[in-house]
Formats: structure tokens, sequence, C-alpha cells
């Protein structure tokens, strides 16, 4: 299966656009498998919305994952004279309960359907693998991990011939390689990124990709390093530090040649995180899994429990990548985990963060404006702290609308290391040309311009430098000095006039408001 990888890897430019034009193909078929069966799911009486589909589509297209991987590994231990320990018992293999086969065909005598389908799957195929979390098992194996994941799941679907027909449609699927399973990654990324723009809830599983990049190129993860994020949501930040340590070219699936003891470490020993969200939990240790990191650190927890005072050096991390929830208020039994104490979840992840960096460790982070320049004592205090104690090298200003529909709060990645104090600080401000919507998100294109001047702190209109000296009360807020600020004079009428316009505005949104109060009453 390697070897297969490694010739693809090599090949010659022509082949690479072969291989390439089969690749586009191969997942545009696999894009349409899946949208058939969110087709089929909206019907089906125990889904709602793109949470519950992406859920029920999940634990289905991981069964059948786990079934090629097993069979590979079978294959590869035949070829070495070996036997193959399979994880899953024979009775719960996807070839025997989902989609038996006679002669290469489905056995329709055996394949079961309807109720009797619904019975196997929530009476014996869920408990068993809820088993699989156990004491007696080595957290790092991928047998506890299947256990995480499905301690949190259920089967929703409520008809049986549902289930039967999306079951078909995924045997269909075939992920016996590493590009196979390359191209499953990248639709798993698509249904968490359809699921993100919903909006809502669901907002907490999706962090714009252009940004996670970034982000993850500046502070530049390697092999070897110990990487963490807090708040993994989905797990797009270490996801994306896999790829950027393990591949020259994500695009062409071209893999850089790591020995097998950085592969082993790369899958058991690199990656760590928490979640405190069930689900949450769930799409992120199977989003891992699926891109081909198979012991996952990811605890089921709220980070902010942690006492954070105390915490030897060997617990640390090399590498801090986040975007942690903000707008919260933490309660006063949480708050008494950190020295500065503050109901404001940033601050507190702000600190959490800070202590588990490493010596010469590296930090990007994304944060709510108000943290930059807001100074009263809290704020103060853990900003003067991270300015003594931290070199805070640069930190980009993002426009608003990066995280439609879900949160409109303007925000900032801060990027700090631990060596030494800060002496300045590099900030860039992005300025789109146009305003960022849910139809017209971020991308690559919009931090070109960064990524090209960060590095030797080239100055541009929308970037300049704040020496450590000029900072007054902690005060590290992003104001371009290369901007003229434009006053417009309006005449007295003009500003009657907008006075009389948002005026109009706001009793019409209190009418709004007046009204669903009014309905709510009646139907309580």
């Amino acid at each position: 299966m390697l070897k297969k990888v490694e010739i693809f890897t090599h090949s010659s430019k022509p082949m690479l656009k072969k291989q390439s034009n089969s690749h586009t193909i191969k997942r545009q078929n696999l894009e349409s498998k899946i949208n058939r069966i969110t087709d089929i799911l909206r019907r089906d009486d125990g889904i709602s919305g793109a949470m519950h589909y992406t859920e029920q589509i999940s634990w289905i297209l991981f069964l059948k994952f786990l079934d090629d991987l097993e069979e590979s590994k079978n294959e590869d231990a035949e070829l070495d004279g070996e036997d193959y320990n399979y994880i899953l018992d024979e009775k719960f293999r996807w070839n025997v309960w989902a989609v038996p086969k006679t002669n290469g065909k489905i056995d329709l005598i055996n394949a079961k359907s309807g109720e009797d389908l619904l019975e196997f799957v929530n009476k014996e195929l869920f408990p068993y693998l809820k088993s699989f979390k156990s004491i007696t098992e080595n957290p790092k194996s991928i047998k506890y991990k299947i256990g995480a994941i499905f301690e949190f799941l259920d089967n929703r679907i409520a008809n049986g011939h549902t289930l039967r027909e999306i079951l078909d449609i995924i045997d269909e699927m075939d992920f016996h390689n590493q590009s196979d399973l390359f191209q499953l990654s990248l639709i798993y990324e698509k249904l968490l990124k359809d699921m993100g723009s919903d909006g809502g809830n669901s907002g907490e599983f999706y962090t714009p990709r252009p940004l996670i990049k970034v982000i993850t190129d500046v502070v530049n993860p390697k092999i070897g390093e110990k990487i963490y994020d807090p708040a993994v949501g989905s797990c797009g930040f270490l996801i994306e530090a896999y790829n950027h340590i393990r591949y020259t070219d994500v695009k062409e699936n071209k893999q850089r040649e790591l020995s097998t003891e950085q592969l082993k470490f790369l899958s058991e020993d690199t990656f760590f995180g928490n979640e405190k969200t069930p689900l949450s939990y769930v799409m992120g240790v199977m989003n891992m899994i699926l891109h081909g990191v198979e012991s996952p650190n990811i605890s089921k927890k709220n980070t902010l429990a942690d006492n954070i005072r105390g915490l030897e050096e060997k617990d640390k991390y090399d590498v801090i990548l986040a975007n942690p929830p903000f707008g919260g208020k933490e309660k006063e039994q949480i708050q008494q985990n950190f020295p500065i104490k503050s109901n404001a979840t940033e601050l507190l992840f702000l600190q959490h963060m800070m202590n588990h960096l490493s010596l010469g460790g590296r930090c990007g982070v994304v944060i709510p404006e108000g943290v930059l320049f807001q100074t009263n004592n809290a704020f103060q205090a853990v900003k003067k702290d991270l300015l003594e104690r931290f070199n805070v090298h640069t930190i980009l200003s993002l426009p608003s609308g990066v995280f439609l529909p879900y949160s409109g709060v303007k925000t900032n990645v801060i990027f700090f290391d631990r060596n030494g104090s800060t002496s300045d600080i590099y900030y860039y401000e992005v300025n789109p040309s146009t305003k960022l919507t849910k139809n017209k998100p971020i991308t690559m294109e919009h931090f070109k311009e960064f990524l090209e001047s960060w590095e030797n702190r080239v100055l541009t209109q929308n970037s300049w430098v704040l020496h450590a000296s000029d900072i007054k009360e902690f005060d590290i807020s992003a104001k371009n000095p290369n901007k003229n600020e434009t006053i417009e004079h309006k005449s007295p009428i003009e500003l009657v006039e907008n006075i009389k316009l948002n005026n109009a505005e706001i009793n019409d949104l209190m009418d709004e408001i007046e009204a669903i109060l009014i309905g709510k009453d009646i139907n309580e």
C-alpha cells in the first residue's frame, strides 16, 4: 500500500497530471454519493438538520473505512507470512452485518433491512463498539479511540430501509489505499464545512480553512514537536499541522519521506487536544483518524477545569494552535484555576495556553479584538504577563465577517513564542476589497501580501511596527497609522434625515420583537 503511494508521489509531471485528473473524478464520484445520501437522510424522521446527517454519515463512513483498513492490514500481514488480529469480531465486520456478499454480489438473503437491521444496529452493534473504551485497553490504541467515538454516538436513522439504502451506497466506496483515504478526508472536510456554514450551534465545528492554514504556516510545526489545541472542535488546526508536516503538496497528495520512527511519533505522540462538547469531540477524533492519524491524543473535557499552576515542563507543548470559544462566562469555581481571575473565557484560554507553552515553543491563536484594547484590571494583568514573559512578535488584524454566519465579532490572530520578552510587534491588517459574507468568505488570496511580507517585516500600507516602549496601559490594539481617517461633512438637513432613518429602522425592529413576544404569549 505504501509502495504504491511512494511511486505516485515521485512520478513524472505528465503522470501527475493524469493522476490528478483521476483524483478529481474519484472525488466527484464520492461527492455525488454523499449528496445522494444527504438527500435520502433528509426524508428520514429521525434526522433534523445538517448536524444530524453529518453525524450519521460519519459513523457509517467510519465503519466502512475501518473495514477497508483492516482488510489492507490483513493483506500486508499475509505477505509477511504473519497473522493479523482483527479489531472487530467477525459478527461486527462490515462484510458480515452491513453488506454481506456472495461471489462479489450483495447476498440479499443475509443482508438485513427494515426492523431487523435497526434491531441489530441499535441493540448489538452500538453497545459492542461503545464497550471498546475500557480500562483494559491502551488509550493510544485505535480500539480505544473507536470506543471513545461511539461513546457519544447513537444511530438516529429511524427507518431501517433508509439505512439499508445508505449502506449499499457507502459500500461502493473504496478506501483501501492512501490515495483513496486522502480523497475521503477531503470529502469529510467538506461535510464539516457545510455543517459549519449551516450556522447556529454548528458554527463551533468549523474555522475557515484558509485562516487555519495561514496560522499554521506562520507557526511552522515540525516533525518531532508536540502540537496542542485546547479547544479542538473538529480538529481543523491539528489536521492542518499534520498536512504541513506530512506533505510537500497536499493537493497532489505528495508526501515527505519520513522514517518508521517519525511516522509512529506523528501518529501517536504529536497531536494533543481537548474538547468539551460531545459531538465536536466525536467529529474531531473521527476527522483525525480519517486523515490518517490513527491515535490522536484527544480528550473529552473542559480545558478550563484544569488548574494551570505548577505545570511541569515535560507536560508542555512545542506548538499551540487554536481558535478557542470566546464571549462566554465561566463560574467562580473555574476561575480559581487561574492566577488572574476573570469570567471571560478568552482570558482564561489565553492564560492556559501561555502556561502550556514549552521553552522555545510557538503559539498562534485567534482572539476577539476586545482582548487587545481592553484595559481593566484582569485584561491588563494578562497582557502584562504576556508581553513580559513571551515574545509577541506578530498580530494579524482580521476583517469583520471572517466567522459569518454564526459570529460577526471582529477578531485578531496573536502570534507569540516563549523566547524572552516582547521588544516590538509587527502588525498586519487584512483589508479585503469587498465585504466578507457567508457566500463571499475569506480566501488564501486575502492573506497573500501578509504571507509575503511578515517574515522579513516588510512594511506596506497594511502593516506597521509597534515598539514595546510605546505601549500604553497594555493597549496593543491594531490601529493602522497609515490610514488617514476621512471626515465626511454633512449638512444639518442630511444629519436630521439620517436620524429619522435610524429611528424608523429601530421602530420597525421593535414592532417585530413585539409581534414575536405577543405570538409567544398566545401560544403559551
